[in-house]
């Protein structure tokens, strides 16, 4: 199902995430051994530089992202913003229970391909884990990129296929062969967690989305592997 697109590949995804969203947290952090926070902490960092401001969480899920960039001490507000109420019900609960810091950051639903927000009005936006899931990708981080302010950063963490190589092949036999398992025996949901792998394969090199990213009219364009080149950290600026 991975090789899906537009609205048959959003129905697809949309009900795929509704049914895994309360093993959602759980599963990232067995699939990386914990380390997507830190990876997520290195991501907020990147995307909040150095204005002061609001910035914006695209397809937010559970909150994750949303929350490390709220402790961004330059950061005054964060939107985080998602398609699924099953999601944004998850985000909100944890909000919830963060005190003070929960009321620096709000959920709202909303479609990353038009996004519900007016031009230049974030510091920052990024997109966590996320872009491989979206129907149209140069639609979203154009739209990223329009509700960012100008000199604001645009950011996104994001799987992507690794060279071929020993990393490689030891990536698609953990990621194709013991995902979907712990998929089945943790979340119920082999066929969520073969998708997920399998989408990995049909997505952009890093290079390719770095192209893309640099067609939305960013400048600065570049990425950082994480994850034995695995994951890649992609950002880029609007131009002053």
């Amino acid at each position: 199902m991975a090789h899906l697109s537009g609205d048959e590949k959003r129905r697809y995804v949309a009900e795929m995430f509704a049914r895994i969203s309360p093993r959602y947290d759980l599963m990232n952090s067995l699939m990386t051994g914990g380390l997507h926070h830190r990876w997520k902490r290195a991501t907020a960092k990147i995307t909040a530089g150095s204005a002061a401001g609001a910035a914006l969480d695209v397809a937010s899920g559970t909150g994750d992202l949303a929350f490390v960039l709220a402790d961004c001490p330059n950061v005054t507000e964060v939107v985080g913003v998602d398609l699924l109420p099953e999601m944004l019900t998850i985000a909100n609960r944890r909000r919830a229970r963060r005190s003070g810091r929960g009321r620096r950051i709000q959920f709202v639903q909303g479609d990353a391909l038009q996004l519900p927000f007016p031009d230049d009005a974030f510091i920052g936006a990024t997109a966590g884990f996320s872009l491989r899931n979206m129907p149209d990708v140069p639609s979203a981080i154009r739209e990223m990129a329009r509700v960012v302010t100008p000199g604001g950063r645009v950011t996104t963490l994001e799987l992507t296929p690794m060279p071929p190589g020993i990393a490689s092949r030891m990536g698609r036999f953990y990621f194709h062969r013991l995902v979907p398992l712990m998929g089945q025996l943790i979340a119920g949901d082999r066929t969520a967690y073969t998708y997920l792998p399998d989408s990995v394969d049909y997505f952009l090199t890093a290079d390719g989305l770095a192209d893309v990213f640099r067609q939305a009219g960013l400048v600065g364009v570049g990425y950082r592997h994480l994850g034995l080149g695995g994951v890649a950290l992609h950002f880029g600026d609007k131009p002053a």
